[in-house]
């Protein structure tokens, strides 16, 4: 239920769905005042929201910038799922977050893990038989990783269950941290607190940086498609973040 419900409000929280609320509160309110209050936040939360200079400096305080030292050698990469979807013919493919498996099969291709453990299921409300751990085992194996040095989990549906059945088939395969745990930066954060909810022994290495470190003048000015779609994620993380510390 709670799985349910968290993707059916996460609309609420995203930045164009406020867009369209007071748009239409502009088109149906007959009070001219409220018309005119509204058609003005919409305007505002529009520029604020597109703005990629003020958008990029807040994401990237956001991000958790930390590389652990890889001299140091670590039991088992833990990948978190989300770089991948399938096709419509129900294929997988990578997508804009490929750099998650990308690293996963260098710090084992450089010897720095033993194991790459990698978890994620399917978690669309109506899911399909695509099961992206299984897809992406397939993948590793055909880049030569031994199915001996692979450990899936492909039943999680979000990053609780991420935590929980890992961390179950580590204890299974009698497989003790410290574990490095590969995600994107933006999603570090929310990761890291809810593996330690679960005392798992993890060190973050974060990848899939979104965006440049470096500014213009159009960036301040100029409005960004691509920018209100990245505080999509944002906001996700945040507010799932604050969530998941209430819940402790």
């Amino acid at each position: 239920m709670y799985f349910v419900l968290s993707k059916v409000l996460l609309c609420l929280i995203f930045p164009f769905t406020w867009v369209c609320f007071l748009l239409l509160l502009a088109l149906f309110a007959k009070n001219k005042r409220l018309k005119r209050r509204s058609l003005i936040a919409a305007a505002i939360v529009l520029y604020v929201f597109t703005n990629a200079g003020l958008g990029t400096k807040v994401m990237r305080a956001w991000d958790v910038n930390k590389f652990p030292d890889t001299s140091q050698k670590f039991s088992a990469a833990i990948v978190l799922g989300g770089f991948s979807g399938e096709d419509d013919k129900g294929n997988g493919r990578f997508s804009w977050a490929a750099d998650r498996f990308i690293q996963g099969l260098r710090l084992y291709d450089t010897h720095v893990v033993k194991y790459v453990l990698i978890s994620s299921g399917n978690g669309n409300l109506n899911p399909s038989k695509f099961r992206e751990a299984t897809w992406a085992k397939t993948q590793m194996e055909q880049m030569n990783v031994p199915d001996s040095a692979l450990l899936i989990e492909s039943n999680s549906r979000n990053t609780i269950e991420n935590a929980k059945f890992s961390m179950a088939l580590l204890q299974k395969n009698h497989i003790k941290g410290p574990y490095l745990l590969i995600t994107s930066a933006f999603h570090m954060r929310r990761a890291l607190m809810i593996f330690k909810k679960e005392k798992i022994d993890v060190v973050p290495y974060s990848c899939n940086y979104m965006g440049s470190d470096r500014f213009s003048l159009d960036d301040w000015l100029i409005p960004s498609v691509e920018t209100i779609s990245g505080w999509n994620l944002y906001l996700k993380e945040m507010v799932g973040y604050m969530a998941n510390s209430i819940n402790g």
